[in-house]
């Protein structure tokens, strides 16, 4: 039997409700077997101690084979502080350049979108994750006068941007769908940084003559993940702009809560994160509705990138099975149905498999 060590990171709002569910998910395999260290990295922590990693605690996280990740962000604490002091600080110190979020449309849950059916959508965005518009390079002076200035710079290396690009081909080649690769920029209006990736994407493309291409300005893909949802395939994007994409490909399956994410260190040498898309969703708090598939569909990811595919296939048809059957279904995809409720019904189809 192989056996992995796994950080788990609850974190805020509904994020220790959804891991919950997912340990649970990942217990019920049997074979591969996990063994849980979980950590009570969060914004309570930051409001009780002004940190949320302890001393130590990102060294720590190079002991695991992965990082099971629930949500951060906290009403009494702003954005920028939770997302620089304990989500980036893991990618960058980890080097989980490649943030992964694959959006399908499932039999037995409605779109949206008029005229789109099962399998009709199936994308995945590949968002570059350590560097660009997320970069944390810049400054303000002159506070609270009015000749205040704030200054925020993106950084775009030839390093990061090529060996995204790069995972973006790879990524089709292994869906073995489609074959398309479609790269998203803005540089009709930012000159240097953007025009610099779509020569880089330029560059990259004559290695895969195989793959289709297509680039994009962000306003156009909005427009078209609505638009033509079905024409694409993979999708790479920049940090900010793979971010908002993400939200937008989720919500054309139905809901945020069957969109999951990975943080990769494709080349194996770190520890990746795998989480939900979803965010600690402030109004669910302790309600015990959120949608637990997206964190399942997260634990699914994470145990095929640790090599077991089997173990990974299985998960992927019981959260298929569920929503098929439309039986026991959380409110966000019209049903009434408790986390918890659906989270056993996934146990079960994997215990009787």
């Amino acid at each position: 039997m192989t056996n992995y060590e796994i950080a788990v990171i609850g974190g805020d709002g509904v994020g220790p409700e959804v891991i919950e569910e997912g340990i649970r998910v990942l217990e019920a395999l049997g074979d591969p077997a996990f063994r849980f260290t979980r950590l009570d990295w969060s914004s309570d922590r930051y409001k009780r101690t002004g940190r949320f990693i302890p001393d130590g605690g990102l060294d720590e996280l190079a002991s695991f084979d992965a990082i099971f990740f629930g949500a951060v962000g906290d009403e009494e604490v702003q954005d920028h502080i939770t997302l620089n002091n304990l989500i980036l600080p893991i990618r960058r110190r980890y080097d989980q350049y490649a943030c992964v979020r694959p959006a399908y449309l499932y039999e037995g849950v409605r779109s949206p979108l008029a005229g789109q059916g099962p399998g009709d959508i199936d994308l995945v965005v590949i968002r570059e994750n350590t560097e660009g518009e997320y970069a944390d390079i810049g400054g303000r002076v002159y506070h609270q006068t009015d000749q205040e200035v704030a200054i925020q710079t993106s950084v775009f290396t030839r390093h990061g941007t090529e060996r995204i690009i790069r995972y973006a081909f790879e990524e089709a080649r292994r869906r073995g769908g489609r074959r398309k690769v479609t790269s998203i920029t803005k540089s009709n209006a930012q000159g240097y940084g953007m025009v610099f990736w779509d020569e880089v994407f330029e560059n990259v493309k004559d290695a895969y003559p195989d793959i289709e291409t297509e680039s994009l300005l962000i306003d156009a893909a909005a427009m078209d993940f609505v638009r033509r949802p079905q024409d694409f395939d993979v999708v790479v994007a920049s940090n900010l702009f793979g971010d908002i994409l993400t939200d937008i490909s989720a919500i054309t399956i139905g809901s945020m809560g069957l969109a999951p994410s990975a943080n990769l260190n494709p080349e194996r040498v770190n520890p990746s994160m795998f989480e939900p898309v979803h965010g600690s969703a402030f109004e669910l708090i302790g309600k015990n509705q959120v949608n637990p598939l997206a964190t399942i569909l997260a634990a699914a990811m994470m145990v095929e990138f640790l090599g077991e595919a089997e173990a990974g296939a299985a998960i992927r048809k019981a959260v298929a099975e569920n929503l098929r059957e439309g039986r026991l279904r959380t409110p966000d995809i019209g049903g009434s149905s408790s986390t918890a409720e659906v989270g056993k019904d996934i146990v079960r189809r994997l215990e009787q498999r």
